[in-house]
């Protein structure tokens, strides 16, 4: 009988491609995690900022002190009840507080075997809060007016974000980071893609002004002078009109550990390349955090309404 060999490479594409979890990604030779959220946070949690050795909270950057524990969430809805996720009945949910500002962070920490190409996929979607008449601000907001099409829910969703915290064996910290603007701090639309051109503040930099930025100023870069188009064309994404309305969307994002530069962002059918893109180290280094790799997502609302940002699954992968 012949013996037939098969390429290891085409041996795994054939695994994943027969994989129903696994095919509707596009992962790097070696998976480091695969979060399935129907199953669980898989080791996401509540991004918190750092406290004395006594353990006293009241030590925490103000700004850092509510960032909001994610949920496992079956995407329940006022008018139809549950919606359920993309792979199961249940999706990781980020959720602002109702307050113009407001930031919440889920955070997956990791660190690395070596250092090479990292790159991190989900399926996501993003929503305001659906409200009822005694909540209700009206059918105008920012620029829109509700014409049975446009919803004035979909100017009430600020920006979500999707970032890295990464520290070599040598101490030098820096993160990649991009956020999706769906519109400015006035409501009005933008929908495009930034990203930050200074490092974000740290507890260490804040150790005797804990009250340096308040609970509602953005933690990534506090300036909105600091935040930079990735390029002048606006991506639309599916809102689908109302709140209540999901819709899955793909995102593949992958940066180099090696050169500590971004390499590119892919959302649905829109790949835009970041090599350009300047990543900001610390002046300093830090130390404890030899060979960090942390993601986070983000959610942050530019109105007085409650934002979500769900995350149906992901996976992050890495060619070492």
């Amino acid at each position: 009988m012949e013996t037939t060999h098969v390429p290891a490479d085409e041996l795994r594409r054939a695994l994943i491609a027969a994989d129903p979890k696994l095919s509707k990604f596009n992962p790097l030779p070696r998976i480091l995690a695969f979060d399935e959220f129907n199953t669980g946070t898989h080791g996401w949690c509540e991004l918190i900022g750092n406290h004395d050795g006594h353990g006293n909270l009241d030590t925490v950057d103000v700004h850092m002190r509510d960032f909001r524990p994610p949920q496992i969430s079956s995407c329940d809805f006022f008018d139809i009840g549950t919606h359920g996720a993309m792979s199961g009945n249940y999706a990781l949910k980020v959720a602002t507080r109702p307050v113009t500002g407001h930031t919440a962070v889920a955070i997956r920490r990791l660190t690395m075997a070596q250092r090479g190409v990292v790159q991190f996929e989900t399926y996501f979607t993003y929503k305001s809060e659906a409200v009822t008449e005694e909540s209700s601000l009206g059918n105008s907001f920012g620029d829109v007016v509700w014409d049975g099409n446009l919803h004035p829910s979909e100017a009430q969703f600020g920006a979500f974000t999707v970032a890295t915290d990464l520290c070599d064996g040598d101490g030098i910290r820096y993160h990649c980071v991009a956020r999706y603007q769906n519109t400015d701090l006035e409501n009005r639309f933008t929908r495009r893609w930034v990203y930050p051109v200074v490092p974000e503040p740290t507890p260490r930099e804040n150790l005797y002004n804990q009250e340096n930025l308040t609970p509602t100023e953005d933690f990534t870069a506090p300036n909105p002078e600091d935040w930079h188009a990735l390029d002048e064309e606006p991506q639309f994404l599916c809102y689908n009109e109302v709140p209540t309305k999901v819709n899955w969307h793909y995102l593949r994002w992958q940066f180099d550990t090696r050169t500590r530069t971004n390499i590119e962002l892919q959302v649905n059918d829109r790949i835009m390349d970041m090599r350009d893109v300047p990543v900001p180290q610390y002046p300093d280094k830090y130390d404890g955090l030899e060979n960090l790799l942390n993601f986070y997502v983000s959610v942050r609302t530019h109105s007085p309404v409650r934002n979500f940002l769900f995350l149906d699954s992901a996976l992050i992968s890495v060619d070492w």
